[in-house]
């Protein structure tokens, strides 16, 4: 394995059961521990939420079509994914431990370890009919400069899904990463499907981070097609 930079090693993200960044937030923030029940007490809806925008712009019954979980965590997005027809899913995680608990679901064909922006993804290029980045783009996690591998393993007319938060303390993040993704779609690499933003993203574990006082921060689900994207079938 590539070694990872100095400041910079596989750690828990601030998801909750997303085990990947590329530096730890503080460590007074709860978020930053992938525990289960944090799942549940801070009604982290994201897999949900990617999971069921993935599902519903698939063109065709997902059930062969290979998906990559980068950043998969202890598989939450997994088993959204599954219960949606999803069944050929691989995972890659900067953490040993978050790949252990991941292999322990059963929902993975294959899952392999990898810090993505530091070393290049585990598969060749053009492998996956659908790529997803749940929880792991954030201030201090996967950089933005990572987008053109993600399309790099993703085949032509395949999918991306991405999410970030939009809480006060990931904006300058946010602004980033939609100017690299905007860069990315003018230089006609894919073509955006869709960007939904949702206010209840999470509980905020911090009153300065929610929206308008709702104790809730936000967060956003992009997906986006490789280009070219396939001609539709006539008939």
């Amino acid at each position: 394995m590539t070694p990872v930079p100095s400041g910079h090693r596989p750690c828990g993200t601030a998801s909750p059961g997303s085990g990947w960044a590329l530096s730890r937030r503080p460590a007074a923030r709860p978020a930053d521990r992938p525990v289960p029940q944090d799942v549940a007490a801070l009604e982290y809806r994201a897999p949900h939420l990617a999971a069921a925008s993935l599902a519903f712009a698939f063109p065709a019954p997902p059930a062969g079509s290979r998906v990559l979980d980068v950043g998969c965590g202890t598989g939450l997005v997994a088993r959204e994914l599954q219960r949606r027809g999803f069944g050929c899913l691989h995972g890659v995680d900067g953490s040993a431990g978050m790949l252990e608990r991941a292999r322990g679901t059963g929902l993975y064909r294959q899952l392999q370890r990898c810090v993505l922006g530091w070393e290049p993804l585990p598969g060749p290029a053009e492998h996956y009919d659908a790529v997803t980045v749940v929880g792991a783009l954030g201030e201090g996690q996967v950089p933005c400069s990572a987008l053109p591998e993600l399309l790099r393993v993703t085949k032509p007319g395949g999918f991306l899904c991405l999410t970030t938060r939009s809480n006060p303390s990931n904006l300058r993040y946010k602004a980033e990463l939609e100017a690299a993704l905007q860069r990315l779609e003018q230089q006609g690499a894919w073509q955006k499907v869709l960007a939904q933003e949702v206010e209840r993203w999470e509980r905020a574990t911090e009153e300065e981070e929610s929206v308008q006082g709702t104790g809730y921060i936000s967060g956003v689900v992009y997906i986006y097609r490789k280009c070219p994207v396939p001609p539709l079938e006539e008939g």
